[in-house]
């Protein structure tokens, strides 16, 4: 009667076992068990979202233009130089082929201002970019990134005509990236990146007012060139 009941008790851990047998073995003809599993398997290949916080050293010149000689005299153009702002992003993107990252991110590269004599200029810059990464086993990875960039600039003066102060424009932008990451845990990375990205500014045009006599009924047009953003940021990202 025991051997009967172990019987009974074997077949059913048999059975338990068979249900519960992971995904990676498969059953054969022969009641076998054929192993599938590899690497690739275990590897964190899916979605991620995450954000990051910035640092950009800004580059680009202005050039202004005026018909008012006295303008003209003191004002031709100016070079501003790995000017500091502060802004960050959010992004999200998809994990492939274990070392591929596709990404959307959308960011703000924050507020600069420079007054002199009155005369103030200031610049924020939002932007979307489509990103490719290739991920090294060392942490380490390289990227590039194109989107768009949407730069909007304001000039003030008590001499200028009343009226809307800002311009905006949309440029290309194009970015290259080098960054490292390091797993915090199982799910949360650590993501320090540099990005050099590229993209145009705005070109503006302002009236002088009677508030201004010797420039009246003239205009003054500044001209944003290309900028350049040398980028640090700092980021997290959560892996699904």
């Amino acid at each position: 009667m025991k051997k009967i009941v172990s019987l009974f008790v074997l077949a059913g851990l048999t059975a338990t076992a068979a249900q519960a047998a992971p995904s990676y073995l498969k059953r054969d003809t022969k009641g076998g068990y054929n192993v599938t599993y590899d690497y690739n398997d275990k590897a964190k290949t899916g979605w991620y979202v995450g954000g990051r916080a910035e640092l950009s050293l800004l580059n680009w010149t202005n050039e202004y233009n005026s018909e008012a000689p006295t303008v003209n005299d003191e004002f031709k153009e100016e070079e501003y130089s790995l000017e500091p702002v502060f802004g960050g992003s959010m992004f999200g993107g998809f994990k492939f082929e274990y070392f591929w990252r596709a990404e959307l991110e959308a960011g703000l590269i924050g507020q600069y201002s420079d007054k002199d004599d009155g005369f103030e200029f200031k610049m924020t810059v939002p932007y979307v970019t489509a990103n490719i990464y290739r991920d090294f086993v060392n942490g380490l990875y390289v990227g590039a990134g194109l989107g768009v960039a949407v730069p909007k600039t304001e000039l003030d003066f008590a001499g200028f005509e009343s009226g809307d102060r800002t311009e905006r424009d949309v440029s290309l932008m194009g970015a290259l990236m080098l960054g490292y990451t390091y797993e915090l845990d199982y799910n949360l990375v650590l993501d320090l990146r540099y990005r050099l990205a590229g993209f145009n500014g705005t070109k503006q045009t302002r009236a002088f007012s009677d508030a201004a006599p010797a420039l009246y009924g003239y205009d003054l047009e500044v001209d944003t060139g290309l900028i350049l953003d040398n980028s640090f940021s700092i980021g997290i990202r959560y892996e699904f």
